[in-house]
């Protein structure tokens, strides 16, 4: 085993001295409740508005923290914080939960997207552990609940496209269920947690995955086959690579070493067909034919797909010592670290230019908030 106790250090020090005192400072609401999540790159506030999804992150990062490092209590005052605001003003009359608020809780923007309530019970989950509050379990339970139930339509009434025309089904969401069925297997039933895993994987490795391109397709019809669209023709790398560390340790849980080969090989697939050859880094969306992607920010340099790479290369080097993933980390190490953080303010920058200059100077956004990433590097690193 190659020693990684220097970048074990690196990851630490960098999440626990740089980025959670960075949000700590800058980013609770004292008067109205929950997180700033808008932060220039001093770490001022530039939009008062309180998007669910990050707020959920927060309490889910500060949660983790005091679970899983220390037993701070300031870490899970933090959480706390965070997920008072969320139990009172997050959710829709039905439970599912809003996209977006007001600094005071107001609602903005309805909850058409589904991943608000998964992070919702990524957060409430993770904190009940640390409280044990009957409440906070409940609501992550009934939402994960709710999430089963709207997966076949995820958006419902706010779907956009025209029913029956041209159907698809997108990567997301089972990518997504296979990490929370473990983020709150505590509170579920084996048999269901059994169930979904087995769905999920199909979903990810066997509807999603199309080996004769060799990739993870973002984008399929209802029975899996491919559509010449723009739709389907999208290939997101840093959505695939995420997905393969889920199922490396689903893998593990199974003990499914040619589940655990064949995550690790569509890894290495990935990211030989999404490197930047000419200026390094990874690209954030493609076209699986080579044709110019309909989004305008394709060949953007993003740091969540680079850490998220991160964290995968190293878990698939720590369960089956390829040589390939810690040559690859190496490769990808180097580069997150001349390019995203920010040595003078503090924190990592989230968008770079496809050379590597930084696009928007922002530590958070309506996308981008606290980078939870180095713990999950830390974590995947102890070996």
């Amino acid at each position: 085993m190659i020693v990684t106790q220097t970048y074990t250090q690196l990851y630490r020090d960098a999440l626990l001295n740089d980025v959670i005192p960075f949000w700590q400072t800058h980013s609770i609401d004292q008067q109205d409740g929950g997180f700033f999540t808008c932060l220039d790159q001093q770490g001022n506030v530039y939009d008062t508005d309180k998007f669910i999804w990050l707020q959920a992150r927060q309490v889910w990062t500060f949660s983790m923290l005091y679970n899983k490092v220390e037993q701070r209590n300031d870490w899970l005052k933090t959480a706390q914080h965070g997920a008072d605001f969320l139990k009172k003003y997050g959710r829709a009359d039905d439970g599912s939960w809003y996209f977006s608020l007001t600094r005071d809780g107001r609602p903005l923007v309805q909850p058409y997207n589904i991943f608000s309530d998964c992070f919702a019970t990524m957060a409430f989950g993770q904190l009940s552990i640390a409280t044990g509050d009957d409440e906070q379990a409940q609501i992550a339970k009934s939402t994960f609940e709710q999430i089963l139930r709207r997966r076949d339509n995820p958006k419902g009434v706010w779907n956009k496209a025209i029913v029956g025309t041209r159907p698809l089904k997108n990567f997301a969401l089972p990518m997504i269920l296979c990490n929370l069925s473990l983020e709150i297997e505590h509170l579920l039933d084996r048999q269901l947690v059994d169930q979904t895993i087995d769905e999920c994987i199909y979903e990810v490795m066997d509807v999603f995955y199309d080996p004769d391109l060799g990739l993870i397709r973002e984008n399929v019809t209802p029975d899996g086959q491919f559509s010449d669209s723009f739709e389907g023709r999208l290939l997101n790398p840093g959505h695939a690579i995420e997905a393969m560390w889920f199922i490396m340790d689903l893998a593990t849980r199974r003990n499914d070493q040619a589940l655990l080969d064949k995550a690790v090989r569509i890894t290495l697939d990935t990211l030989d067909y999404a490197w930047d050859i000419q200026h390094g880094g990874l690209f954030y969306l493609m076209d699986s034919q080579g044709h110019p992607p309909q989004q305008l920010e394709w060949d953007q340099k993003l740091w969540w797909v680079h850490v998220e790479t991160l964290v995968t290369l190293l878990k698939g080097y720590q369960k089956t010592g390829n040589q390939a993933c810690w040559t690859w980390f190496e490769r990808v190490h180097a580069y997150t670290w001349a390019h995203f953080p920010d040595p003078v303010h503090g924190e990592w920058y989230g968008y770079l230019t496809r050379q590597g200059e930084v696009l928007l100077p922002l530590k958070g956004g309506n996308g981008k908030a606290v980078s939870t990433y180095h713990a999950a590097c830390i974590n995947a690193g102890k070996h």
